[in-house]
């Protein structure tokens, strides 16, 4: 069975720091790139990272750039997210996804994602 499973979500005040994980199971992991993603009610999935865990190549999405580092640890299946300096506006649920590797370069186009976990809410207080 294919699971993607959050977690490390919770309340921060702004300007703090969280880490989020995403850990895999049920598919050859080296095959896929994992990518980060935020859903606030109402408003359009945004794309936050993505990492090709084989070469280490990463992407980011310019809201999070310089504060947000994508990692991997591949003995463990697991993708992270390191979250610096939040804002107010980072407030969302996270979500991971995994998609076949050569189709990393569309990684912040809608429909990417084969796999997707339920998501972990990230809250910041100004």
């Amino acid at each position: 069975e294919v699971q993607l499973v959050e977690s490390g979500g919770g309340l921060v005040q702004a300007g703090g720091s969280l880490r989020l994980s995403c850990a895999a199971s049920g598919f050859t992991f080296d095959d896929f790139a994992i990518g980060w993603y935020r859903q606030v009610p109402g408003k359009q999935r945004e794309g936050v990272s993505c990492i090709n865990s084989n070469d280490g190549s990463t992407f980011y999405g310019d809201s999070v750039k310089g504060r947000f580092t994508i990692s991997s640890d591949n003995a463990r299946r697991t993708v992270y997210l390191h979250m610096n300096s939040l804002k107010p506006e980072d407030t969302a649920v996270y979500l991971c996804a995994a998609e076949f590797l050569p189709l990393i370069s569309s990684w912040n186009l809608t429909g990417w994602g084969r796999y997707w976990g339920q998501g972990t809410q990230v809250t910041v207080s100004s």
